[in-house]
């Protein structure tokens, strides 16, 4: 089931199209895909259970793609045309590269393990 928070603002020009930041945290149980405005407003959220799934299946990557493809899916209706991606965890910049959103910036959050 789309989750809609509220639509995209028509505020934008038209000439920049419509734009957003998709924020995805993933870990090894769920992942949360989180769609803002440029004014820091949730337009559209999904997570791994609101896609159906449950139990072990949670944690492959197939699923958070899913919920990504989603959540993405719901503000492509809406108009959006480009993004910036703000990872933490998994990627699943498979699925928003796929929808047709334009990516301008991607920043992976992720913590890299450090040898001592």
């Amino acid at each position: 089931m789309i989750k809609y928070a509220n639509s995209i603002p028509k505020s934008v020009s038209c000439r920049t199209g419509r734009i957003g930041d998709n924020h995805v945290q993933a870990s090894f149980s769920n992942t949360i895909v989180t769609i803002i405005d440029i004014w820091g407003r949730e337009i559209s959220w999904s997570t791994i259970e609101t896609c159906g799934f449950r139990g072990t299946r949670r944690g492959t990557p197939f699923v958070a793609q899913a919920a990504t493809g989603n959540a993405i899916g719901a503000v492509t209706e809406q108009g959006m045309q480009r993004a910036e991606v703000m990872i933490k965890g998994d990627t699943t910049l498979r699925a928003i590269r796929r929808s047709g959103v334009l990516l301008s910036y991607i920043l992976s959050e992720t913590l890299q393990k450090t040898e001592e």
